[in-house]
């Protein structure tokens, strides 16, 4: 009964694939031996080929943003910011650029397929993309296209959804969740993070955290739970009492 409830709904396709990195974020990351990560934040066609893009880029080693644009043929920094970390082994930064992609955009082809882009983001030397389709054939023709232009598709999942999810614009999230935690907080989810914690099955325990950041145990049970009602306060709001 329940299948055929779902059925007669109006459903959407989320489809997480990786591809090939290009353009200006694979240049960037080619310039940034430590990066972690570089998400494309939002982007907005200008004309001839020419984007602004909000990217947020994580480093293991600080980075000059003025620099590593400095020399990409078609690339302006416009505006940097730095987002708060409680991790000294990572540097967060968010640059807003005029950017010159040439043929294949990744964000181009996702809307050229008349797809929402929900996350784009480079890492471990690959495009990690989440994308919504209207429905199969929609999401045949874009693994098609991508397979086609950048010469890899590579299906990770292909999920049916009610609802389509946020187009881009994650990194924003990323800045309300540091402003909202206070800095042991941060490192005890940092460090948890980082030492595979929140891993299945586990990678670290409770005790080995402490050890790392010196503190009882208690402690960072009592942070962790702390820091994930926050979170999930900024979700679904105060929990009534």
């Amino acid at each position: 009964m329940g299948d055929r409830i779902l059925a007669d709904r109006e459903t959407v396709l989320r489809v997480e694939f990786t591809t090939m990195p290009t353009g200006v974020m694979a240049k960037l990351a080619e310039r940034l031996p430590a990066v972690r990560s570089i998400e494309l934040d939002n982007a907005f066609y200008v004309e001839d080929g020419t984007w602004i893009e909000s990217l947020t880029i994580a480093s293991n080693d600080p980075f000059d943003p003025e620099s590593l644009v400095a020399d990409i043929s078609g690339v302006s920094l416009f505006h940097t910011s730095e987002i708060p970390t409680a991790s000294a082994d990572v540097d967060i930064q968010r640059l807003t650029v005029l950017a010159n992609e040439s043929y294949p955009f990744i964000l181009g082809l996702v809307l050229r397929q008349e797809a929402i882009p929900n996350r784009i983001v480079l890492q471990n030397d690959e495009f990690e993309v989440v994308t919504t389709t209207r429905d199969w054939d929609q999401f045949r023709s874009l693994a098609d296209e991508v397979q086609a232009t950048l010469g890899e598709f590579e299906l990770l999942s292909v999920t049916q959804n009610e609802e389509p999810g946020e187009p881009l614009d994650s990194g924003r999230l990323t800045e309300v969740l540091v402003s909202k935690l206070t800095d042991d907080q941060l490192a005890i989810l940092e460090t948890a993070y980082n030492h595979g914690y929140f891993d299945v099955p586990r990678e670290t325990s409770a005790t080995d955290l402490a050890e790392e950041l010196d503190v009882a145990q208690s402690t960072v049970s009592e942070r962790l739970r702390t820091a994930e009602r926050t979170l999930l306060e900024l979700i679904y709001g105060p929990r009534e009492e």
